[in-house]
């Protein structure tokens, strides 16, 4: 649970995620709240803002006022330090994610499967009969789904986990003191009911506000292993999510559609451009994230299969045990021409021991 003085350390203004993480790998939010003029002015030179406010705790009262209010409706508030700090977010290769959650409910925000679902709120019937399939699909891994408790394809994401038993988390670009849609208040009383939870980095109080939707994303793009793009018009929040995944280095699948529908524009594209999977059932999903599911065989890969490769082979592999590559950078490796470097990393691909990822890099499966 995080403390009065984090929360006020977040509350600061000026002290936004990436200064409040660089902040902490030097002293505690305590710490911090003892020192004086002279060090407070080598941490933060000319913003005078933000001494004065650490030397005067001007936002203690507002941290107080926060946890009591968090005391009278069972809201845990998450500070990134914290184990039960969803470590994804730590994870997600970017300073930028936030340094406090607010969470409502009990999920288990660092859960073995986690998957984002997004899409338009103007979801077909199609959209969301795609979404409630997949999700269903996935019920025997247990893998959590997280979305944004918009209209559309966020609701039916939820709705399909709600139904099919597994854990939900809701992600709002809004205090816990209201919920927005209105019209998904219910839905929202189903997830904490459940056993999900509603999960948001505002304090109380803070109101709806179209900029903070796409702030919103970057946190359900980074509580998860992968994204589902279900449907999506050629702009819109399900594409910023879909673009903040890929800048988080995650797995980005999409549902296609028909070349003629305007909610598949946008799906269609992210997999024309190779920057999503396309995904026709969660067996897609699964296997690239090496998800096991009833029927689906998942044999150790690296046991089996590379003791038999030719040296050249080999040597492909060796380079990606390290990193992610492209196709020019690993032929440069080995020391062999684009097309034939491409034709063995066909056939590893085809033999389940790399695989290609958005962005032309290709992956090494740790099966």
């Amino acid at each position: 649970m995080a403390t009065l003085e984090q929360i006020a350390l977040c509350l600061t203004p000026g002290i936004g995620p990436t200064v409040c993480r660089r902040l902490i790998d030097i002293c505690s939010a305590e710490e911090l709240f003892t020192l004086g003029r002279t060090r407070l002015v080598e941490l933060f030179g000319t913003h005078s803002s933000i001494i004065a406010n650490i030397l005067n705790k001007s936002f203690h009262a507002r941290a107080e006022q926060e946890m009591r209010f968090m005391q009278q409706h069972g809201i845990r508030a998450l500070f990134f330090t914290e184990p039960g700090f969803p470590q994804r977010l730590n994870n997600a290769e970017t300073a930028d994610c936030p340094a406090i959650l607010y969470l409502l409910g009990n999920a288990d925000l660092n859960a073995a499967h986690s998957l984002a679902v997004v899409g338009t709120r103007r979801a077909t019937p199609q959209g969301r009969d795609n979404t409630q399939r997949i999700v269903r699909e996935l019920e025997p891994t247990g893998t959590t789904i997280v979305s944004g408790l918009a209209y559309g394809i966020d609701t039916a994401a939820h709705t399909a986990a709600l139904d099919h038993q597994l854990p939900t988390v809701a992600v709002l670009g809004h205090g816990l003191d209201r919920i927005y849609p209105p019209e998904n208040r219910q839905l929202a009383e189903r997830i904490i009911a459940s056993g999900g939870a509603l999960a948001t980095e505002y304090p109380s109080t803070t109101p709806v506000n179209p900029k903070h939707f796409p702030a919103r994303n970057r946190i359900i793009a980074a509580l998860a292993d992968a994204t589902l793009v279900v449907e999506a018009s050629e702009k819109g929040g399900a594409l910023i999510t879909a673009a903040i995944a890929i800048g988080y280095h995650r797995d980005l699948f999409a549902i296609p559609g028909r070349l003629t529908d305007t909610y598949s524009a946008g799906t269609n594209n992210l997999i024309a451009t190779n920057k999503a999977q396309l995904v026709r059932s969660a067996d897609d999903i699964a296997y690239q994230l090496g998800w096991p599911l009833p029927g689906t065989p998942a044999p150790n890969r690296q046991q089996q299969l590379f003791p038999t490769l030719d040296p050249v082979a080999t040597s492909i592999v060796e380079a990606l045990k390290t990193s992610e590559l492209t196709l020019d950078e690993i032929a440069s490796r080995i020391q062999l021409s684009m097309s034939k470097t491409a034709s063995i990393l066909f056939d590893l691909e085809m033999q389940g021991i790399v695989r290609t990822l958005p962005g032309h890099l290709y992956h090494l499966c740790r099966g």
